[in-house]
């Protein structure tokens, strides 16, 4: 059986080669909504050179391994699966100059397992399965390119990052390295052999200073997660030290090195404004009060050696992230696909969010952006109520979302954790982003839905 796609790019062929060549593609690549993880990433594609992935099929996971064959930059690369759940597995990549830019034209030649019961059963669903990989493809790679251009007249940096285990900083991670800059990663473990990795404890205030001189960008996003389990005494009190301590053990750090970076981005998190109604909120609105608030103000103020020191610091206060493969959104599929997906509450509270693509891409502008300090608001410039992103939801999975979720269903199911991150009302506005001249992906919560579940109106 034959598959084929063509994307059409505006960027020089060898910028497309490159982006493709480099390890963080395999992941920018990976369709928002498979929640795989990667085993191995070989650092080029010569022949030869393998990338290996675990997802998930039903029950199971099933490991897939490609090897790479038929390496003619900036022309061409294929791949074949080794192991995987089809018969049999051929990819070919061409890059074709036309009109100024390049198209990417994939050609897959593949055969299902179960001989002529699985093309009877399966080839219909392969072969949308493959249609809506593609398509995701397609967006990722145009995007991630026209942001890097943005930055083409920059050097490449050499960046620190902290926290790249986590939703976002594998996203971040991958899309930097595909903008050929050299990706370095603060780890709690002992560093893997060959690998750009830097051991530290912030817990205990442990880190080497040497290893940490010469980077340009160093990019903090650790933390235990906010909306992982309920919130007893002890599980708030990690959440704030493992911010504070590990941002202060950073800043002081970076404060006292010899050769300091230009820039240290902190991630911090819209809960610093609080439970606020209907009131319209942006970096120049008071704190609010309360857990989160105290929360973000600590974890901010942790970083004021940094700045004393005369590093450019900003402080990225995040809204609730939309990626498929974890997050809030993750939690939200399941009830939603049954058609139990609809306001929370009366669905009166604000409801500020974020596409994945645009939080990495607005870190990315904020960094390699010279003139840009201080606190900057990463949300949607069109929050909504939540009533009615419940909508946009059900539209996009075709589901009903009219059965309300009580307030005390929220407290009996998660406690303390879930009312505040459900429930309670904040409208943010990205004022001094978009001031910046950062142009959105994604303004409306529709169409970032459909692209992180691939569930676009008009399809291949």
């Amino acid at each position: 059986m034959k598959y084929e796609y063509e994307t059409q790019t505006e960027s020089p062929r060898n910028d497309v080669f490159d982006w493709f060549e480099r390890k963080g593609s395999f992941r920018r690549l990976m369709p928002p909504w498979e929640v795989a993880e990667e085993v191995r990433a070989d650092e080029t594609l010569e022949n030869g050179a393998q990338r290996i992935f675990r997802f998930p099929m039903g029950p199971i996971k099933m490991t897939w391994v490609a090897e790479h064959l038929g390496y003619e930059p900036p022309e061409k690369f294929e791949d074949v699966m080794k192991k995987g759940p089809f018969r049999s597995w051929h990819h070919v990549h061409r890059f074709v100059e036309k009109d100024g830019g390049t198209v990417v034209h994939d050609e897959v030649e593949y055969k299902l397992p179960m001989g002529i019961l699985g093309r009877i059963f399966g080839s219909r669903n392969v072969r949308n399965r493959l249609n809506r990989m593609f398509r995701a493809r397609e967006l990722r790679l145009i995007r991630d390119l026209q942001r890097h251009s943005d930055f083409k007249h920059l050097p490449r940096k050499r960046i620190l990052l902290a926290g790249s285990s986590g939703l976002i900083g594998r996203q971040l991670a991958a899309f930097l390295d595909t903008g050929g800059h050299e990706i370095w990663r603060l780890v709690r473990r002992a560093p893997k052999d060959g690998q750009n990795e830097i051991q530290w404890t912030p817990s205990e205030g442990i880190i080497d200073a040497s290893s940490l001189e010469g980077f340009d960008i160093v990019i903090h996003l650790g933390g235990a997660g906010i909306g992982d389990r309920r919130w007893t005494k002890a599980r708030m009190a990690l959440i704030e030290k493992s911010r504070t301590e590990s941002t202060e053990l950073l800043a002081r750090t970076l404060a006292d090195l010899s050769q300091k970076p230009d820039v240290f981005l902190v991630s911090s998190a819209i809960g610093w404004y609080g439970d606020r109604g209907d009131e319209t909120l942006t970096e120049e609105s008071q704190p609010g009060s309360g857990f989160l608030p105290d929360t973000c103000l600590a974890w901010e103020a942790s970083a004021e050696f940094a700045r004393k020191a005369g590093i450019r610091t900003i402080h990225a206060r995040t809204g609730v992230v939309l990626d498929a493969s974890g997050g809030a959104l993750e939690k939200m599929l399941l009830p939603a696909k049954m058609g139990a997906g609809g306001p929370i509450g009366f669905g009166r509270q604000w409801f500020s969010w974020i596409s994945m693509d645009d939080q990495i891409y607005a870190m990315h502008h904020l960094v390699m952006s010279s003139e840009t300090e201080g606190a900057y608001n990463i949300t949607s410039p069109e929050p909504l109520q939540q009533k009615h992103f419940a909508k946009a939801l059900g539209r996009v999975l075709r589901r009903p979302a009219f059965m309300p979720t009580p307030p005390l269903a929220i407290w009996f199911l998660y406690g303390k954790m879930g009312v505040a991150l459900t429930t309670e009302s904040q409208r943010v506005i990205p004022t001094r982003l978009l001031e910046t001249g950062y142009k959105f992906q994604h303004q409306d919560a529709e169409s970032a839905l459909r692209d992180a579940l691939g569930k676009w109106k008009n399809r291949n």
